[in-house]
């Protein structure tokens, strides 16, 4: 109802827990042709310290658990590629990303890692209005700590370092793009000996977390320079 009063895209930000809205979500999208645009899963390891300490440490799935079980839903009933698949949780950080990107993620959401790069202590008082370093809060007094002249340029610098090591990886695994990465050249390692390919790991079908094939020649032609100026751009 809201997509059709607005115009908008309308989706669901939520960290994992119980799996049976999901399943129900994924039947109904299935059965009716109506649903989200976007799906924004959260993992329990986020947080920048407004909620409780036992959030942050015990309740919901971390990311790579929970993201895999809603994009599993959305996969086994059809439907992965009519979804914006996003994902939060320590993704600033590149090994993170690329993670989140082979397994389904069209984008991330970058939060903590942002606001540690223009000051934030992680004093966990963001809800209190009295952060000291005045990155999250409106008083007046303590947000003379933030300088935005000299902060904006360490939160792009940042930004900047984190997308040349994102393309770093992606060329080295032999694609154009971070989200061309796949589950088969992500491993995860147990210990010194074992290693387990990501989709073995996440009961992943080998052909998952890719972007469709319109996307993936759209992602492939801006990368060379030859997309169409004003043209739309990948969610990847």
């Amino acid at each position: 109802m809201l997509a059709d009063e607005t115009g908008l895209p309308v989706g669901i930000k939520s960290a994992v827990g119980d799996m049976a809205f999901w399943h129900e979500l994924a039947r109904l999208m299935r059965d009716t042709g109506r649903g989200v645009d976007f799906v924004n899963i959260d993992g329990g390891e986020g947080g920048t310290g407004a909620s409780p300490l036992v959030f942050t440490d015990a309740v919901s799935m971390p990311f790579r658990l929970g993201f895999s079980r809603v994009y599993t839903t959305f996969a086994q009933a059809g439907l992965h590629e009519q979804l914006v698949f996003v994902g939060a949780g320590k993704l600033g950080l590149p090994d993170n990303a690329v993670v989140a990107f082979a397994l389904g993620a069209d984008m991330v959401n970058v939060g903590r890692e942002a606001m540690l790069a223009i000051g934030c202590i992680q004093a966990q008082k963001c809800h209190t209005d009295t952060c000291p370093t005045g990155v999250a809060t409106q008083n007046k007094w303590l947000s003379h700590g933030l300088d935005p002249t000299l902060k904006s340029v360490r939160a792009a610098n940042y930004v900047k370092t984190l997308r040349r090591d994102l393309l770093k990886v992606a060329e080295a695994t032999g694609v154009e793009h971070p989200g061309l990465i796949g589950t088969g050249d992500v491993e995860i390692l147990t210990g010194q000996s074992v290693a387990t390919p990501l989709h073995e790991v996440y009961g992943y079908d080998p052909a998952w977390g890719y972007p469709s094939e319109a996307d993936r020649m759209e992602i492939l032609a801006l990368m060379a320079g030859t997309a169409p100026q004003g043209g739309s751009a990948p969610a990847s």
